[in-house]
């Protein structure tokens, strides 16, 4: 079973990309975690990509690296790509040998998006994330290090600005292929975050249960 989740910065994916991989027991792999293992390993395609890490990788470097990345042990039962296709280019290039079983794609206000962004807040060692909203804290509970706001995440709109011209369309795309689940946030009411999240959580796993 091959996930992709899709959706804007803050939208919640990465949260649920990690139960989902819990409950089905596969990897969560986001495309910046396998830049990051292939350039420590030093293979072939981690060093081509190095050259690019300050600007955009082309998207031939990304899909091989992907590829390299689901060809391995731990994938073989299915994986959660987070971040992965991002670009209709990237989708029709993959799917040329690939396949997705299905992308999650969370719609969400930018509103909202902008609010999340700016409560979020990064362990530095062990990168796990926390919002200022539910946790007042400035170390991390899980390893104790310090949390801190991405350089990424200081740049709010042009984050926003780049996902509309280059990934939203890959919702229609999707769409017509029939891969293509969606799920409103707007529409789900919960009297907590946390009550959110579960809610989500238990519609995408209905979807994907019908799968196996």
């Amino acid at each position: 079973m091959i996930i992709s989740m899709l959706g804007a910065p803050g939208c919640g994916k990465g949260t649920q990309a990690k139960k989902l991989s819990a409950k089905y027991n596969i990897p969560h792999i986001s495309t910046g975690d396998i830049f990051r293992k292939a350039i420590a390993e030093k293979t072939e395609t981690g060093l081509l990509a190095q050259k690019y890490m300050s600007k955009l990788v082309p998207d031939e470097i990304v899909i091989k690296l992907v590829e390299e990345r689901l060809s391995q042990p731990d994938c073989q039962n299915g994986v959660i790509l987070d971040g992965f296709p991002r670009t209709v280019n990237q989708a029709e290039q993959y799917l040329k040998t690939g396949k997705l079983d299905k992308v999650i794609y969370f719609d969400i206000d930018d509103k909202v998006v902008v609010d999340r962004i700016l409560a979020r807040r990064t362990c530095q060692d062990c990168g796990e994330i926390y919002s200022t909203d539910t946790y007042a804290k400035t170390t991390c509970e899980k390893c104790g290090g310090n949390l801190v706001v991405r350089p990424e995440d200081s740049k709010i709109q042009e984050r926003i600005d780049t996902y509309n011209t280059e990934t939203f369309p890959l919702v229609e795309y999707f769409r017509n292929k029939n891969l293509l689940f969606e799920v409103d946030t707007k529409a789900i009411v919960a009297t907590t975050p946390e009550e959110q999240i579960q809610e989500i959580f238990n519609k995408i796993t209905s979807e994907l249960d019908k799968l196996l």
